[in-house]
């Protein structure tokens, strides 16, 4: 999937700094309305929150990182994206006692200014955030030297890899429906907690299916906080940011405006309940023209049809609850709908899908067969 930005003609820095937009006022506050922002009399900014918290990160060299991913090996390497390069790693506690422990390490591509802004924001907003839908960065290497900059991040490891590794890799057991429901469930209830469970609001700004990880339990954690940005404040209805994103997944009106909303981010989780319905990404170059588009192709079988069982996955054996997946639907178009102000907030999105996983409630021998094979039926991706 494809990457887009703009570059800002920003300087370089090494140091922790507020990558917030200019325009804005920290002082002011923010107005208490649909998007879900909530009231705060003097909201501090990314930078000052991270101030009281950066003791929290373990500062690590690189000498470290090298001996815990073996000279960063190409067989222990497990992702790839923009940022750079992924690896699985083996560290030490701090204290030196106790087992090691299995890490993931982000690497930053030396290449371009632009991921060394997305390390600054990750940081940061890692920083300042907590809640169990949310992954935990453990710390960071931060080094200038003569062959240039080193910038690598130290998560918690996700040993069941991410949600599009599970939709789409044919090679893996298909996700249950039940399973699907409770992984977006959790997703919805991280940016939730983004959106209106801080002193300040976050916009995640890059939700698709490849930034939702799974731990060994299939519990969902978001991650990638590299183009997080701050919400808007006070009267402020949007915040003015060079357009950066995933083609398929971005909010069209970002695309064209520049104008990032806190609504941006419903788009993108619309875009992905399609992807957990129909278990097609949401660009496919590969299939005919008109069924390229993931959302195109779904308009033409409307959740209230009787034509809407065609979109359905085949991998889930029509294992699955009709009235829930049409509730789905109608959620997920909700979501997507053009103006962003029509779009539900991340709270009401929870509660909808709440419903949606009581109407999935086995109520029939076939549902509870394969909800029974569930252990069976999905292996862990080491």
């Amino acid at each position: 999937m494809k990457c887009f930005f703009f570059k800002d003609k920003s300087k370089s820095a090494p140091e922790l700094q507020n990558q917030s937009n200019k325009k804005k006022n920290p002082g002011s506050q923010r107005a208490t309305n649909s998007t879900g922002s909530i009231p705060s009399s003097s909201p501090r900014s990314v930078k000052e929150l991270y101030k009281e918290n950066e003791h929290n990160f373990r500062v690590f060299t690189l000498q470290e990182l090298r001996a815990a991913t073996n000279g960063f090996h190409r067989m222990l390497k497990i992702g790839e994206g923009g940022f750079g390069s992924v690896y699985k790693g083996s560290i030490r506690p701090q204290d030196g006692q106790g087992d090691p422990i299995t890490v993931a390490i982000k690497r930053l591509n030396t290449r371009g200014f632009q991921g060394h802004k997305e390390w600054l924001a990750e940081v940061q907003f890692l920083s300042i955030v907590n809640h169990p839908n949310l992954v935990k960065l453990l710390g960071y290497c931060s080094v200038d030297g003569e062959r240039g900059i080193q910038r690598l991040l130290v998560y918690e490891y996700m040993p069941n890899r991410g949600l599009e590794d599970h939709l789409f890799n044919k090679a893996l057991p298909p996700l249950l429906w039940k399973t699907r429901l409770e992984i977006m469930l959790g997703a919805a209830q991280g940016l939730a907690y983004l959106h209106e469970g801080l002193e300040i609001q976050v916009i995640y700004r890059d939700f698709k299916s490849s930034n939702v990880l799974l731990d060994a339990d299939f519990h969902p954690k978001l991650s990638d906080f590299g183009l997080a940005r701050e919400g808007p404040q006070g009267d402020q209805t949007h915040v003015s940011t060079a357009v950066v994103g995933t083609q398929g997944y971005a909010a069209p009106e970002y695309i064209e405006t520049g104008h990032l909303k806190v609504q941006s981010d419903m788009y993108s989780f619309g875009v992905v309940l399609y992807e957990i319905l129909t278990g097609r990404r949401s660009l496919e170059r590969n299939r005919p023209t008109a069924e390229q588009k993931l959302l195109d192709w779904v308009k033409q079988y409307p959740a209230d049809t009787n034509r809407f069982s065609m979109i359905m996955d085949p991998r889930l054996r029509n294992q699955y609850s009709p009235s829930a997946a049409r509730k789905i639907a109608k959620l997920a178009d909700s979501c997507l709908k053009k103006i962003p102000e029509d779009r539900p907030s991340m709270s009401q999105i929870v509660e909808t899908l709440k419903q949606a996983l009581q109407d999935s409630e086995p109520s029939s021998s076939s549902l509870k067969s394969a909800e029974s094979s569930r252990s069976k039926g999905v292996r862990k991706v080491k």
